[in-house]
C-alpha cells in the first residue's frame, strides 16, 4: 500500500496524486500546471507513472489545474473509469473543451509566427478536442455528497462537500490490503466559509492518513462581508471618477459569486440599479447555466432563492457577451462598466485586451477577487509593476488596483486548522497544493500529526 505524488508539489497547480493498494493503482486528480506560459514543457512531461496502469481516476472539482491533463492521460493510455460528482462531470467536461479548443489555438498562432519567421518548427498542442471527447467517454459513475462508491476490490470512496466550487469534494478513501486497513482523506481544495453561495467544508470523522491542500496556509482572509464591502467601495469610487471596473475572473464560483454580490448591492441600494455589467466569458456564461442546474449544491439561502424560482445570477443591466465582436465593441465604453473577463489570473483570454484599454487610465480599476500565481500578469500587478507587457506592447499601469481577497474560494489559515482539527485519528498529514512557505508557515499548526511536505514523485508506504 502506496501513496505517491506527481503534482502540486510545492507548488500550487497541477494536483496529481497516487494511491497503489492490492495491486490496483487510483488516480486523485489529474490537473494542469498554470502559471507563465513558459509551462508547455512541465505539462507534456512524463507523468511519473504509466497511464495505462492507472484503473480509475477519482476527479475532486473540475479546476484546470486538479482536471486539465485528464485528455493528455488519456492520450497516453488510461482506459479506465473518471468518477466525481454530477456537478463535477458537468462543469469538467466545458472546462476540458475550452481548454483544448484554447491550445489548438494558440499553437496555430505560434505556428504561423514560426513561418513568418522561416523557422521549420512543428507547434503541436498538449491535446486536441477528439482527445478530449474521448475523456468525456470515460466519466462514468456520479456521486452525491455522502454517498459511497466502490472503486475496486478493496477500495471504497467517499465523498464530502468540500465548499470550493459547485460539485466539489473531498473524498476519503478505504483501503483493504493483506488484512490492513487505511483510512486516506483527499482534501481536495477546501472552500473558505462564510461565502454566500455554498455550504461549508464538510469532514469525515476520522482519517489516518490526510492529504491536504495548503494554498493560504500563510495567511488568513478578511471577512467576507468587509470584502462585499470594499468591492461595493471600488465600484462607486471607480465611477464616480469616470472609469471602468475591471475584474479578472474566474469562470467558475468566482464569476456566479460576484454576480451574486452584485445582484445584492442592487437590491441594497448599494450600487446603481442601472449600471452596465458585461461577463465578457464564453466559459463563464456557459458555467453559469450549468450553476443553475444543481440548486442541491447550494448553502441555504441560495438554494431558497432558487426555490422561489428567482436568478441567483441575474439582474437588470447584466449582459453576457459571448460574440467576439460584442468583446470588441465593450472598449468603446471609457467610463460606468463593469468588465468581468477570464482569465483569472491574466494569463491568458479576453481581459489582457480589456486591460489595455484601460490598465493605462487613472480614472480606471483593476480589482483582483482571486489567487494569482507566481510569474502570472496578474501577479505582476498586484506586486506593483509600473508597465507590463501586453501583446508585444507595454502599457503603464496608472489605473488603481484593488486585491480583496476575502472573495477566495480557498480556507485561509484557521480554516484549514480548524477542518484538520475535527479528524480523528490522523498519524500523518501529507501538505500538497501550495507553495513551500505556505505549508512551512501552516504545518505547526497541525497537531496530532506528522507532517510532510512531499516532493514531486515522492513515494511513501502507507
Amino acid at each position: 500500500m502506496r501513496l505517491s505524488f506527481h503534482g502540486a508539489d510545492r507548488s500550487v497547480t497541477g494536483s496529481c496524486h497516487m494511491l497503489e493498494c492490492a495491486g490496483r493503482r487510483v488516480l486523485i486528480d489529474c490537473g494542469m500546471i498554470q502559471g507563465s506560459r513558459d509551462l508547455e514543457e512541465e505539462n507534456a512531461a512524463d507523468f511519473g507513472f504509466d497511464p495505462r496502469s492507472i484503473e480509475i481516476v477519482v476527479l475532486t472539482h473540475a479546476h484546470l489545474d486538479h482536471c486539465g491533463r485528464l485528455p493528455l492521460l488519456v492520450k497516453r493510455g488510461f482506459r479506465g473509469e473518471i468518477v466525481a460528482t454530477a456537478a463535477t462531470r458537468d462543469l469538467a467536461r466545458l472546462v476540458l473543451l475550452d481548454a483544448a479548443h484554447l491550445q489548438e489555438e494558440d499553437a496555430r498562432r505560434r505556428q504561423h509566427h514560426a513561418r513568418r519567421r522561416s523557422r521549420d518548427v512543428e507547434v503541436e498542442p498538449l491535446y486536441v478536442l477528439l482527445d478530449v471527447l474521448d475523456t468525456i467517454e470515460r466519466f462514468g459513475r456520479a456521486v452525491d455528497y455522502g454517498g459511497t462508491l466502490d472503486l475496486a476490490p478493496g477500495l471504497r470512496a467517499s465523498f464530502f462537500d468540500a465548499g470550493h466550487i459547485l460539485g466539489s469534494a473531498s473524498v476519503l478513501i478505504e483501503a483493504e490490503e493483506a488484512g490492513r486497513h487505511r483510512q486516506v482523506l483527499f482534501s481536495g481544495d477546501l472552500g473558505n466559509t462564510g461565502r454566500p453561495l455554498l455550504a461549508p467544508p464538510a469532514t469525515p470523522a476520522s482519517a489516518e492518513i490526510v492529504v491536504m491542500e495548503s494554498t493560504y496556509g500563510d495567511r488568513l482572509h478578511r471577512p467576507f462581508t468587509a470584502s462585499v464591502e470594499e468591492l461595493h467601495a471600488a465600484i462607486t469610487d471607480t465611477f464616480a471618477r469616470g472609469g471602468n471596473v475591471i475584474i479578472p475572473t474566474f469562470a467558475l464560483e468566482r464569476a456566479q459569486e460576484i454576480l451574486y454580490v452584485l445582484r445584492q448591492g442592487i437590491e441594497q441600494n448599494r450600487l446603481p440599479p442601472s449600471m452596465a455589467v458585461f461577463l465578457d466569458s464564453p466559459l463563464a456564461i456557459a458555467a453559469t447555466e450549468i450553476f443553475r442546474r444543481h440548486p442541491g449544491c447550494y448553502g441555504a439561502a441560495v438554494a431558497d432563492l432558487m426555490a422561489r424560482g428567482e436568478d441567483p445570477f441575474g439582474f437588470p443591466g447584466l449582459r453576457f457577451t459571448r460574440d467576439p465582436a460584442e468583446s470588441i465593441a465593450i472598449n468603446r465604453i471609457s467610463g460606468g462598466a463593469i468588465i468581468m473577463a477570464g482569465s483569472g489570473m491574466c494569463a491568458g483570454g479576453r481581459v489582457r485586451h480589456h486591460l489595455r484599454h484601460n490598465l493605462w487610465r487613472e480614472e480606471a480599476s483593476i480589482v483582483f477577487v482571486g489567487y494569482a500565481a507566481r510569474g502570472t500578469l496578474a501577479r505582476r500587478i498586484i506586486d506593483g509593476a509600473t508597465e507590463v507587457d501586453l501583446f508585444g506592447e507595454l502599457i503603464s499601469v496608472r489605473a488603481r488596483v484593488h486585491t480583496i481577497n476575502g472573495f477566495s474560494a480557498h480556507a485561509d489559515q484557521q480554516e484549514l486548522v480548524d477542518w484538520h482539527g475535527r479528524i480523528d485519528g490522523k498519524e500523518t498529514t501529507y501538505l500538497v497544493h501550495g507553495e513551500e512557505a505556505a505549508m512551512t508557515a501552516l504545518a505547526p499548526h497541525l497537531a496530532g500529526s506528522q507532517v510532510e511536505m512531499p516532493q514531486l514523485h515522492e513515494v511513501f508506504p502507507l
